[in-house]
C-alpha cells in the first residue's frame, strides 16, 4: 500500500500564510480552553516521539506537557538513548522510529540531519531546533505579537545580535507575513547568504549600528551572544557583541510602544539589560508560555489536519 507522504516543519517556509493563519486561530482556541481548564484531547492514543541533541527547557517541557494536554503520550529521547551513539544510520531511524509514532519532534545540530530523518518518515517531522533554524519560536513570536498588537504585516522588527537560526527564520517570517526585519549584527558575524536567501529590501535592512536597527520599530528581539555549540568561542564574542546589549537607550530608539521580546535563556547584563527584560515594554513570558500553545495547535494540524472548533 502505497504511503501518503506526510506534512513536515522544518522551516518556517514550509507553511502557507494560510496555513499559518489557521494555526493562530487554532491557539487562541486551544489556548482559551487550557485557560478555563476545559479539557480538550484530540491526540489520545497518539505519541510523539521527541529526539533530543542539544540540551532544552523550553522545547522540552512545552512538547511533552503539550501532546499530555492533548491526550497523548510523549516519549523523550537523547543519542545516548538510542543506536545513534553506536553508529546506526539516521535514515534507519527515521524507518523504524516513524512506524511506531505519530508524529516526532527533533531538536539537534544541523539542519541536514532533520530533513534526512524526515526524507526517510512516514510521519510529520517538527524542527525543534537546528543550528540554522527554529521555526517553533517564531511560531509563538509572532502568536505573541498578535496577542499584543494584532496583525505583524506592515510593522518592523529589529534584530539585535547574533546572526543565529532565530534570526534567520525571522527572515522567513517576513516574507510570509509582510513586515520588515531590521538587523544588527557586529562585525564578523554579518548572516550567511546560503542560510538567510534572499529576502529582498521589502523585508531585510541590515545596520552597522544597533541603535539605527531599532529606530521606529515595533519590536526589539535579541538572543544570547553565544549559542549551543559555540561555547569555545564565548570570550571572543562577549568582546565583540559589547555594543550590541539592548538597553534602555536603545530601546527608546524604537516605537514608543515597542515590545521586547526573547527567545530565552537570557543572560542578563550581555545580550539584554535587566531594565528592558523585567520591564513593561518587555512580553517574554506571554513568549514562553506561548510556545505551548502554538505547538500544540501544530500537533494538532499535522496529526488530524485542519479542525474547526
Amino acid at each position: 500500500m502505497a504511503v501518503t507522504a506526510p506534512k513536515h516543519f522544518l522551516q518556517f517556509r514550509d507553511f502557507s500564510c494560510d496555513e499559518f493563519e489557521h494555526l493562530f486561530e487554532r491557539t487562541r482556541w486551544i489556548k482559551d480552553r487550557f485557560k478555563r481548564y476545559e479539557i480538550y484531547q484530540p491526540l489520545r492514543d497518539r505519541t510523539l516521539a521527541m529526539v533530543f541533541e542539544k540540551a532544552s527547557t523550553r522545547t522540552r517541557v512545552s512538547f511533552e506537557a503539550g501532546m499530555n494536554q492533548l491526550g497523548g503520550i510523549a516519549i523523550n529521547l537523547t543519542r545516548g538513548d538510542t543506536q545513534l551513539a553506536r553508529g546506526e544510520p539516521i535514515e534507519d531511524v527515521a524507518r523504524v522510529v516513524s512506524r511506531m509514532v505519530d508524529v516526532v519532534m527533533i531538536r539537534t545540530f544541523g539542519q541536514s540531519l532533520i530533513e534526512r530523518f524526515a526524507e526517510h518518515s512516514r510521519v510529520p517531522v517538527i524542527n525543534g531546533l537546528t543550528n540554522e533554524y527554529h521555526p517553533c519560536q517564531i511560531l509563538a513570536d509572532i502568536y505573541t505579537w498578535i496577542e499584543h498588537r494584532g496583525s505583524i504585516r506592515g510593522r518592523t522588527v529589529a534584530w539585535i545580535g547574533d546572526a543565529n537560526n532565530v534570526c534567520y527564520t525571522w527572515l522567513q517570517a517576513a516574507q510570509i507575513f509582510g513586515f520588515h526585519v531590521s538587523v544588527s549584527t557586529p562585525p564578523g558575524y554579518a548572516m550567511d547568504p546560503a542560510i538567510a536567501g534572499a529576502p529582498g529590501a521589502a523585508h531585510y535592512s541590515c545596520h552597522d549600528d544597533p541603535r539605527a536597527a531599532c529606530r521606529g520599530a515595533d519590536l526589539v528581539t535579541t538572543d544570547v551572544w553565544t549559542s549551543m555549540g559555540y561555547e569555545a568561542e564565548n570570550d571572543a564574542r562577549l568582546r565583540a557583541f559589547e555594543r550590541w546589549q539592548v538597553d534602555s537607550a536603545m530601546m527608546r530608539e524604537a516605537a514608543p510602544d515597542a515590545l521586547f521580546m526573547h527567545c530565552l535563556p537570557a543572560h542578563r547584563g550581555e545580550e539584554v539589560a535587566a531594565e528592558v527584560i523585567d520591564g513593561p515594554q518587555s512580553v517574554v513570558w506571554d513568549e514562553a508560555e506561548n510556545r505551548l500553545h502554538a505547538q500544540k495547535a501544530l500537533l494538532e494540524y499535522l496529526v488530524c489536519g485542519r479542525v474547526d472548533g
